[in-house]
């Protein structure tokens, strides 16, 4: 299955990400869902094609391009810098409600851990990268 133009995964790596977003991010899907003009279901499938890029993007040093707000064996939480969610959006083809919706998703989870958002980090673009892979382990 084609994810973007130059990152291919199988089927049942993209089902994987699917569930593990799903898991993971849980109550806080629905609630953007119920107010986004995205149904749940593309927002987990949008949610899903972001963890599979950054999971290649970790690779290439993604948390150098930003400050990391916690970090753990099953999580690392990212305020990043440069504009992550125009680029998934051009990189996955997103509609721009998509890419807003599953930047919310992340923002709120952010939030949650490190406390109301500053002016400064309001430009930035929050990012969970879930560091482990298989839900089912």
């Amino acid at each position: 299955m084609k994810i973007t133009q130059e990152h291919e995964v199988e089927f049942d790596e993209f089902s994987r990400a699917c569930d593990l977003v799903e898991e993971y991010f849980g109550d806080s899907i629905d609630d953007v869902a119920l107010h986004a003009p995205v149904s749940r279901r593309q927002l987990v499938a949008v949610l899903a094609r972001a963890q599979l890029s950054g999971r290649q993007l970790a690779i290439d040093g993604l948390t150098e391009k930003g400050d990391v707000v916690y970090q753990s064996n099953d999580e690392t939480l990212l305020w990043l810098d440069g504009g992550f969610w125009t680029d998934m959006r051009g990189r996955h083809h997103l509609g721009a409600d998509e890419g807003r919706a599953a930047r919310e998703v992340h923002r709120r989870l952010i939030e949650a851990i490190d406390g109301d958002v500053s002016y400064y980090n309001r430009e930035r673009d929050p990012f969970v990268l879930i560091e482990r892979f298989d839900p089912y382990d």
